[in-house]
């Protein structure tokens, strides 16, 4: 057990910063089956990395995210960058497994030793990433890849877990009516960095891409205090068209928060607070069920009747966890 000692820990810490890609799919496999002893090493493991772009892309269903993925990766190897990516796919509810799709819509990167990509199924998980995928991250971003590219499920506006893990949020749209581009504002405006308008050949691309662009004016006219403007991109993902645009996009990002440092700053409290939320909610979650056998029948008939109250015992349980 790689977590037995320090020694242990440091020599798995140093094979992923060489890049050991089976000590990269051992762990994470860990980490998909919630091994809590991971955790002396997902510490370590969090202090080495920091040094990849952690890109996310996120959209509705069909949108064509995968094969957006699959031609980005193309662009930033033809410029020499070391690329991972983890690709969450929708779980069946019955089985809880995934066809793992997204693997086979970029197995044209299989081969290549500068790729590396990831499948895990959501499980269920709202917010269009699975539970895992903060360690997985962890794990991935203490290696040696340039990018790091977080695919979600096609998720709906109001499910924004991507922003707890992602640098830049790339949000990919298909071509809408007027009417679908009002719907989509409040979730489009809480979670884009980048927009991308996908099947660009489609009649109504150009119109969106032009309403998308008015309402970010907007926007920035109710919140001139943002030195960000973000960018409409359009792309044919299945024939690689806008693709080098929306790599360039991605950069300019980048360089923007390094010439922005509070923005920066400021990104990264905001990721560091949620993702500690959520370590917290799992944590809570695994000592709930591990301790079950606490919320003995009297407590429950006590709530039932009403001669105690859910908070009371919920207080009462969170205490005898502290």
């Amino acid at each position: 057990m790689v977590e037995a000692g320090s020694d242990d820990i440091q020599a798995v810490t140093a094979a992923l910063a060489r890049g050991d890609i089976r000590a990269c799919a051992r762990i994470i496999s860990r980490v998909e089956r919630a091994e809590e002893d991971l955790v002396p090493l997902l510490r370590a493991l969090y202090k080495a990395g920091g040094r990849a772009q952690v890109v996310g892309v996120t959209g509705p269903p069909g949108a064509g995210k995968s094969s957006l993925v699959s031609q980005m990766i193309r662009v930033w190897r033809k410029r020499g960058k070391r690329v991972a990516v983890l690709a969450v796919d929708p779980s069946s509810p019955f089985s809880g497994g995934a066809v793992l799709g997204d693997r086979l819509r970029m197995a044209d990167h299989t081969c290549d030793d500068g790729v590396f990509i990831r499948s895990m199924a959501s499980r269920g998980q709202l917010g269009g990433l699975a539970k895992a995928a903060g360690d997985v991250l962890t794990v991935l971003d203490a290696m040696d890849w340039d990018v790091i590219v977080v695919e979600t499920v096609g998720v709906g506006q109001n499910e924004t877990a991507i922003i707890r893990h992602a640098d830049v949020v790339v949000l990919v749209q298909t071509p809408m009516g007027g009417d679908d581009v009002q719907a989509a504002k409040a979730g489009i405006n809480e979670i884009g960095d980048i927009y991308v308008v996908n099947k660009g050949d489609h009649p109504e691309a150009d119109r969106t891409v032009s309403q998308i662009r008015d309402m970010i004016t907007l926007d920035h006219h109710l919140h001139p205090e943002s030195t960000w403007i973000r960018p409409v991109v359009k792309t044919q993902s299945i024939l690689g068209q806008g693709v080098e645009d929306l790599a360039d996009a991605v950069q300019q990002w980048f360089d923007h928060v390094r010439n922005h440092p509070e923005t920066a700053a400021a990104r990264a409290r905001h990721r560091v607070r949620h993702r500690t939320a959520e370590i917290i909610r799992d944590t809570l979650d695994k000592r709930l069920l591990r301790d079950e056998e606490q919320i003995v029948d009297s407590m429950i008939d006590q709530v039932v009747s009403r001669h105690r109250d859910p908070y009371t015992l919920a207080d009462s349980l969170l205490a005898g966890m502290a």
